[in-house]
């Protein structure tokens, strides 16, 4: 491949990314650029989505109750 085409292909991938942030956005999601970024890279890898999507909800909570935690002591 050459240097324009790929160029060309990570212009597209910063527009998918920029697209699927909006998206992220409007739906409150939370998510930043770079996670959604590895969050679709694990899905193109073969990652079922519902259970990426459980994983985070997991570590928010885990993260929720380590804070309630730590500002209880």
């Amino acid at each position: 491949m050459s240097s324009a085409q790929d160029e060309a292909r990570l212009q597209n991938a910063r527009e998918t990314i920029d697209s699927l942030h909006d998206l992220s956005q409007l739906l409150q999601t939370g998510l930043d650029k770079n996670t959604l970024s590895i969050c679709v890279g694990m899905i193109e890898q073969g990652a079922n989505p519902d259970t990426l999507a459980a994983v985070i909800k997991e570590l928010r909570r885990e993260n929720e109750l380590l804070k309630a935690q730590k500002s209880d002591q």
